[in-house]
């Protein structure tokens, strides 16, 4: 299984989300669980990727200090982390795209990124910028955008909708789910969701953590609930012969433990269904 992380990526939020540092707290879980990874360093993105999806004034503003990154403050430890978090959602995807089936980047910060502005923990939208990247790249003309995150996806649709890109499939559970009521029928309807994406050349999946019905920010879903909902999602992408490459997103609860619990359930189902790559 290839995991794309780099202690490059890592850095001190100032901030309640502990999303900047969790990437290797995530990648130590995921060592315990007796699976074979194979670790590879991401490359940075570029400004000019960065660009594909946000205006470019904003991305420069926001590395060099000038701009506020999504945790609210202007910290340049987190600039310099900023294009390599993103850089490995890129990596991850071209790798599921290579091997047509499945890779991994343990980031996250990317859904609430609008086109020229931060917010709720997020700067740059590494899905949007992923999928940019790859269509210039001539790697995937359709991409699906999964976002099974506890809220709405607004930064990614605003993207979409500012570049008209009617090449993405985009599908924000925050927007429809949120209640205990809905948990048996939300996972019930996961293959018809995953299937809208079925014409897509690959799928970018985040697995967020906060939906746990613990989490401060979430609170609707059990911790066996939301593997059910990844194993679904994984089953789903691997009937279609669709690659996924996916990542992690929210997860508030403390200790952080609760949350590695259910990222390393995540992985857990991604090798079941997988297999160790």
């Amino acid at each position: 299984m290839k995991v794309f992380y780099s202690k490059r990526m890592l850095a001190d939020s100032e901030s309640f989300s502990p999303s900047a540092s969790k990437p290797a707290e995530v990648v130590n879980s995921w060592k315990t669980l007796g699976i074979l990874m194979d670790i590879v360093e991401p490359a940075p993105v570029t400004v000019d990727q960065l660009a594909l999806a946000h205006d470019r004034a904003f991305v420069e503003g926001v590395l060099s200090g000038a701009r506020k990154n999504g945790f609210g403050n202007r910290s340049p430890a987190i600039a310099a982390s900023l294009p390599y978090t993103t850089g490995a959602m890129l990596a991850a995807a071209r790798e599921a795209l290579l091997n047509g089936r499945v890779a991994v980047a343990p980031c996250s910060g990317f859904h609430h990124a609008g086109y020229d502005e931060a917010g709720g923990f997020c700067t740059f939208n590494g899905l949007m910028v992923t999928a940019c990247a790859l269509r210039l790249e001539g790697l995937a003309e359709t991409v699906g955008i999964l976002d099974f995150d506890e809220h709405w996806g607004d930064g990614t649709e605003e993207i979409l909708k500012y570049l008209n890109a009617d090449w993405i499939t985009h599908y924000s559970a925050g927007a429809t789910w949120h209640s205990r009521e809905q948990a048996t029928h939300f996972l019930a309807a996961i293959p018809r969701i995953v299937a809208t994406m079925a014409n897509c050349d690959v799928i970018l999946y985040q697995a967020g953590a906060d939906p746990h019905l613990d989490d401060p920010l979430g609170g609707w879903l059990t911790t066996a609930q939301l593997r059910k909902r990844d194993r679904a999602v994984f089953e789903s992408a691997r009937k279609l012969d669709v690659p996924i490459a996916w990542n992690l997103a929210g997860g508030y609860q403390t200790p952080l433990s609760k949350v590695l619990r259910i990222h390393d359930n995540t992985m857990l189902e991604c090798v079941s269904i997988y297999g160790n790559l």
